[in-house]
């Protein structure tokens, strides 16, 4: 099964410090890959390509994450060329968020846009991942509209795709179906978000359409400040969905650590997911 961890690009030195040493746990399940974020607007694009270059140096496969944002087409280019000398093969092509204070409507082009700026410049040379939303995209108006703008990505040469988190399978599995009616047939890998905090998941969640199932939120509520109690509640809770996702045949899963080794190794111990000689 497929496995990958994602990060965020660091902004201090004990960041970095602290986001290798996280690398070096993960790595002992020998994921497939670990990706790097892009800020809104490209704010993190040198960090990006530094993640990247770190942990290529250190023999673990990286994808970077690309947001085409307000990029023109040649400074897109520029950065593929970099990530090629940098012998990157996996790209998570993205619409990306606007810099603070500008409008989402100011974002010309989307992520199909950036995926056939990708193939045109580059070919397949890389392998590319794109979003899907199981619980619909917050700036759809259906989830018609959703799905196709799904297909559009899948149409223009995307390889799979990962989804935004969700602590409702089903809706994993409706998305899943909806799809395969609309012949999609790409790898779609579940996105796991860990449980860690009450404030900061419930304040993502809104900005990102995530829903948390009201059983969950008001458990976390409740422990929100007993850390030790809404940890290994969060991580029983986020075990069980991936046991359900797991079960059902998913073909990988792809974590969201932010920056964190705890929960996310917690859960793939508890998945058996642990490399024996690791």
């Amino acid at each position: 099964m497929r496995l990958s961890f994602e990060f965020f690009p660091p902004r201090t030195r004990e960041g970095e410090q602290s986001l290798g040493k996280v690398a070096a746990k993960l790595d002992d399940f020998s994921p497939d890959f670990f990706s790097c974020t892009y800020g809104a607007g490209g704010s993190t694009r040198a960090g990006t390509r530094e993640v990247v270059a770190h942990l290529g140096a250190l023999g673990m496969s990286c994808a970077p994450h690309l947001s085409i944002g307000s990029d023109t087409q040649d400074e897109i280019n520029h950065q593929l060329d970099a990530y090629a000398a940098l012998d990157v093969n996996r790209i998570v092509a993205l619409r990306g968020d606007p810099p603070s204070g500008m409008a989402r409507s100011h974002l010309v082009n989307n992520a199909e846009t950036l995926v056939r700026w990708i193939r045109e410049h580059s070919g397949n040379r890389f392998h590319l991942e794109v979003a899907a939303y199981p619980e619909v995209h917050p700036d759809a108006v259906s989830p018609e509209q959703d799905l196709d703008y799904f297909k559009r990505k899948v149409d223009a040469g995307a390889n799979s795709a990962i989804t935004q988190y969700f602590y409702n399978v089903h809706a994993y599995f409706d998305f899943l179906a909806r799809c395969d009616r609309a012949n999609l047939n790409i790898p779609i890998i579940p996105g796991i978000m860990p449980l860690t905090n009450y404030e900061g998941i419930v304040r993502f969640s809104q900005n990102c359409g995530a829903d948390i199932p009201r059983w969950i939120r008001k458990q976390l509520e409740t422990r929100q400040d007993d850390k030790k109690s809404l940890l290994a509640f969060g991580v029983e809770v986020v075990t069980r969905l991936c046991e359900d996702l797991v079960a059902a045949g998913v073909s990988g899963l792809h974590f969201y650590t932010l920056n964190r080794w705890g929960a996310s190794s917690k859960i793939c111990r508890n998945l058996g997911l642990e490399n024996p000689g690791g």
